[in-house]
């Protein structure tokens, strides 16, 4: 009876550690083929971050994206831009939605409600990643870490919003300022499922529209402080993006730049 009960254990034992969760959150749907904005144009990394989202999702949210008509990803892609895009924006009057100089993250969530309502799904979640009163920057870590896993635990891989810094020269002998360079969507697809205690950084998969391409990178607390608080803290993380250039031009070769996880919109 002794071995008998030992063998039971050892079973259920493995049987545990076979339905263990893994370690890392990934999008539902991974094998979906990622669309890419530049069979639209440079500026369209928005509309294709957000088609993505709904196309790498579960199969609630991929009823969005199924939703959206059109022989390949550069006639899809289109339609969201001319029939979604150029809708007048409620933040910026007497503009649309989408222009040249791309969307803002206020006008894509917009655009992702609308595209949900039209499939019965919930409205998204939007959230600007920088310092709150009180935070370190080791809290807001855990802050953008939980948002992020938790949209892809409800099955809609949230959309990051990047923002490329640099360090330009100011007139008249004034102290150098940081300035926004360029901006960028992209899409994540794997997080870890949990931060350790001691964490000031994460792995992080993703699909950057810009080619449509499969990247990893790390979202983290900066080595040296950037746009510092009072207390000399980093007011905001850095996405550690090597396969993103995000703006980074020649001008800036001497490392002056600065890629900021600077918002993200999805389900939490």
């Amino acid at each position: 009876m002794h071995q008998l009960l030992i063998r039971s254990g050892l079973a259920l034992l493995l049987v545990g550690s076979a339905l263990a969760a893994p370690a890392t959150r990934d999008a539902p749907n991974l094998a979906a083929i990622p669309a890419d904005q530049l069979r639209v144009a440079g500026n369209a990394c928005g509309p294709t971050a957000l088609l993505n989202a709904f196309r790498f999702g579960n199969e609630d949210w991929q009823r969005a994206s199924n939703a959206i008509t059109g022989k390949n990803d550069q006639e899809r892609i289109l339609k969201i831009i001319r029939e979604i895009g150029m809708r007048p924006s409620k933040h910026v009057p007497g503009h649309p939605r989408w222009s040249r100089r791309g969307v803002s993250l206020a006008d894509l969530r917009d655009m992702a409600d609308e595209m949900a309502a039209g499939q019965y799904l919930p409205q998204f979640s939007d959230e600007v990643f920088f310092l709150k009163p009180r935070e370190s920057p080791e809290k807001l870590l855990r802050r953008v870490h939980q948002r992020l896993e938790k949209s892809l635990a409800k099955g809609l891989p949230p959309i990051i919003s990047l923002r490329r810094y640099a360090l330009r020269k100011s007139p008249a002998g004034a102290a150098p300022q940081w300035v926004v360079t360029d901006a960028h969507f992209v899409t994540l697809t794997a997080i870890p499922r949990k931060l350790d205690s001691q964490a000031t950084q994460f792995t992080v998969s993703y699909i950057d529209p810009l080619g449509g391409k499969r990247c990893q990178g790390t979202v983290g607390v900066p080595e040296r402080p950037v746009f510092a608080d009072a207390a000399g803290q980093s007011f905001c993380l850095e996405a550690g993006f090597p396969q993103t250039s995000v703006g980074k031009s020649q001008r800036d070769k001497n490392g002056q730049t600065f890629l900021a996880v600077s918002a993200a919109m999805g389900r939490w």
